[in-house]
């Protein structure tokens, strides 16, 4: 069965292997007002870089730097755990969860008071609760910048609260956001619009979760040093997005804007199907063998832009052959650039007593 699209054709062996390298920013959405925050970058959901200015500028942070302090308390609790409060936790400046020395909340009721009220009395609570001290904390998530890769990263406290060597870019705290919701939990929690922990109730600072369609998540952040920072997520009919602007006096709008302009520039397109089939002459016999992709690619595009694809299969095979074995690759190119590939298999045995 021929396929529809143009496909250009080489002769590969299965056991090779291959680099793509999905680049950043390579189109840029156009808007057509200005972005007043210092630092901004809207990622698709794979990682693709949809818009950004001054994006790899590393900058003060403040609670933003929550986003790791849950993730890395998610990655080493469950989520009723119980974690006594010390009294060196509470009465820290800023926003507040207002802790009780001695008082003992589950390692999910700390993170939700840490995400919606943005608790720095939470986030002490649970450095301290999880690994024994603010240091070795810290220690844990900057180990955890390292595995996620983001080069321009360095934590100093669990809250954010202006310091020297604390900072990071609106690069890596959008990938940052990325991985946070890909974790169920941290998705589920961040995503609440009030929660009600002992005899508080606490209300999510993110207004984004009511004012812009589609919003699932993010993390706001202010000090005088700072300004005004914030991530959110957003996702619309399976096209999600990550947003960051950092100093920015107009967040709120700056964020509705940039979604905006995203999801109607851009979408997330399924490139490759399992319903493509492929047919492979099996040597000395007059059979074909039938391959088609392991699953489906779906990739984050501008709308309306052309794919070209890459088939590289052996020109045949011998027998035996069996349903799974690797029978080459799709690379789907974009303005002649790899962005993605996906393996091809067979899908059923091909015996090996064909004659001659």
């Amino acid at each position: 069965m021929r396929r529809k699209r143009k496909i250009m054709v080489a002769v590969i062996l299965c056991g090779m292997v291959y680099n793509i390298c999905l680049g950043c920013c390579s189109a840029q959405a156009d808007f057509s007002e200005t972005i007043s925050a210092a630092s901004a970058i809207v990622l698709a959901g794979d990682g693709s870089c949809v818009y950004e200015k001054n994006a790899d500028e590393r900058r003060l942070i403040a609670s933003t730097t929550k986003l790791m302090t849950a993730l890395v308390a998610i990655e080493k609790t469950a989520p009723d755990d119980p974690i006594e409060v010390r009294a060196e936790c509470c009465g820290i400046e800023g926003t507040s969860m207002y802790l009780s020395p001695g008082q003992i909340l589950s390692a999910d009721e700390l993170i939700t008071g840490l995400l919606l009220s943005s608790g720095n009395d939470a986030a002490e609570a649970l450095a301290v609760g999880v690994c024994g001290s603010e240091e070795a904390f810290v220690e844990e998530m900057n180990a955890k910048a390292a595995e996620l890769g983001l080069r321009n990263t360095s934590f100093v406290n669990p809250h954010g609260l202006d310091a020297e060597g604390h900072f990071s870019t609106a690069h890596d705290l959008a990938r940052l956001m990325l991985s946070c919701m890909e974790n169920e939990r941290f998705a589920r929690l961040d995503s609440l619009r009030e929660c009600v922990v002992g005899d508080k109730n606490y209300v999510n600072h993110n207004k984004l979760l009511d004012r812009c369609e589609g919003c699932i998540g993010g993390k706001t952040g202010y000090t005088r040093a700072a300004g005004r920072c914030l991530v959110s997520c957003c996702e619309r009919d399976g096209t999600r997005f990550v947003c960051v602007t950092l100093c920015d006096p107009n967040d709120w709008s700056d964020h509705q804007q940039l979604y905006e302009a995203a999801f109607s520039a851009w979408e997330n397109r399924r490139a490759v199907s399992t319903e493509e089939r492929y047919e492979i002459p099996v040597a000395g016999a007059n059979t074909t063998a039938a391959a088609a992709p392991e699953s489906e690619l779906w990739l984050y595009l501008p709308r309306e832009e052309e794919l070209s694809f890459v088939r590289e299969m052996p020109r045949f095979v011998h027998a035996p052959l069996r349903k799974g074995d690797c029978a080459g690759r799709i690379v789907v190119l974009r303005a002649g650039e790899a962005v993605g590939e996906i393996r091809l298999a067979f899908i059923e045995d091909v015996s090996g007593s064909m004659g001659e």
